[in-house]
């Protein structure tokens, strides 16, 4: 009869399958960008005097100004859950703990460094929108367009983007629990960097890129992460022979 505190199975690892999803996923923004539709979805939302909805109240308050502020809460309880675990957190170990609260923080800080490095800027900032920039590939990377720049990637859908570390964290153990994570943090990504859309803010490719950029961040900690993790257990497997400094003489 099994223990009834055995320790619960561990889902099978598959990196290829993860590699596969990760560059489609680049194949498809790829196809996004050359399609060349930002600026046809924009003008949904958007015409020549402006964006209608930029200073609406519950998208300037209800999902940018107020999730901005529980984004950066929820971060700050994740990091003190590394050593204070809660909820599902109790549920796996201190690694992954840390590995979780590194891999939003690290997501954070790559889309806040290429934000803040790009010429591209904002739909809003547009002549087509009554600005005064010219609509220029955010892969033009240099290229002045006449704006303030600063737009590219979304940094706004990073508040719900970078929690995707989350996936990988609790994947192994808790599989059921990691795939409603991966949905939340995709939920909520794409919801606040569509009111952006709305706004004006970003174009839809800014997001896409945004949630792209925060996956492979994530995906690239856990593989450091189980590197790391491993290194001890193979040095310790490892037999000692007569020519090992450790080998008694």
């Amino acid at each position: 009869m099994p223990h009834l505190l055995s320790a619960p199975p561990v889902a099978p690892y598959r990196p290829a399958r993860t590699a596969l999803c990760t560059l489609l996923a680049f194949l498809c923004l790829l196809a996004w960008d050359a399609a060349g539709q930002d600026l046809a979805l924009a003008q949904v939302f958007g015409n020549s005097h402006g964006f209608p909805l930029r200073e609406h109240w519950f998208l300037v308050y209800g999902l940018h100004e107020g999730p901005r502020r529980l984004a950066w809460l929820l971060t700050l309880a994740l990091t003190l859950a590394i050593w204070w675990p809660f909820g599902v957190l109790r549920r796996v170990g201190h690694a992954e703990r840390l590995q979780l609260a590194i891999t939003t923080l690290l997501s954070l800080a790559v889309v806040t460094a290429l934000k803040y490095t790009s010429t591209t800027s904002c739909p809003w900032s547009l002549a087509q929108f009554g600005g005064v920039a010219r609509h220029v590939s955010h892969w033009a990377l240099g290229t002045l367009d006449g704006g303030g720049g600063r737009c590219f990637p979304a940094g706004h859908a990073a508040a719900g983007f970078s929690f995707l570390g989350g996936y990988f964290a609790l994947r192994r153990l808790h599989p059921r629990q990691a795939h409603a994570w991966l949905a939340a943090a995709l939920a909520s990504g794409l919801v606040l960097g569509w009111a952006q859309q709305m706004r004006g803010a970003h174009f839809l490719s800014h997001t896409l890129w945004t949630g792209w950029l925060c996956w492979t961040t994530a995906w690239v900690c856990d593989l450091v992460s189980q590197r790391l993790q491993h290194l001890p257990r193979r040095a310790r497997s490892t037999p000692l022979t007569k020519d090992s400094p450790h080998a008694a003489t």
